[in-house]
């Protein structure tokens, strides 16, 4: 550890001695990334390109930094691009009405700039789901709705999960579960 910075000398004149007395002991050699340029020189703002590079690096979205109405709009992009992938028109209809009911409450207690973010319309979405199915035809279900583990003594009800198969892939979970995790109580 460094010794005390003495009274009668400035803060920058002891800092500056203690780098030149580190230099002469060779703390400065052999460093790694010695003689190669520093990273993201060329672009303009370097606080900037410090903040993506540490975001990128720490596997944060930048999308956790956008201002509200601006996040909001981005879903709602979102979930117009991804309507073709939700199982049924119900599942369509929560989507858009909890979308509707995060865009109503960011009005109703606005942060941020002050965006305007429209509704959904869930009768729109709900004919782009039907068209997308129209063109793809769904995928078959690996065990029929009224299928039964071995060892089940009930039937399954619709509400129940389905039994997943051997080396299935893990279920995808929704956009609306992830949201309402992070959304504070």
């Amino acid at each position: 550890m460094t010794e005390r910075k003495p009274p009668e000398m400035s803060f920058t004149s002891w800092v500056d001695q203690q780098i030149s007395e580190a230099e002469k002991r060779g703390a400065f050699d052999n460093l790694p990334g010695t003689g190669k340029p520093l990273p993201n020189l060329g672009q303009a703002d370097y606080g900037q390109a410090w903040l993506r590079d540490y975001l990128r690096r720490e596997g944060v979205s930048s999308e956790e930094f956008l201002p509200t109405p601006l996040k909001l709009r981005k879903q709602s992009e979102r979930l117009a691009e991804g309507v073709q992938n939700l199982r049924s028109e119900q599942e369509v209809r929560d989507a858009v009405q909890e979308l509707n009911r995060l865009i109503i409450d960011s009005r109703r207690h606005p942060e941020g700039p002050p965006f305007f973010v429209p509704r959904v319309n869930e009768e729109a979405m709900i004919a782009q789901w039907k068209t997308a199915r129209a063109v793809r035809p769904p995928a078959s279900p690996v065990a029929g709705p009224a299928a039964k583990n071995p060892g089940d003594s009930a039937p399954r009800t619709p509400g129940d999960a389905a039994p997943k198969a051997e080396g299935a892939a893990p279920s995808r979970r929704g956009w609306r579960r992830r949201l309402s995790r992070r959304r504070p109580s």
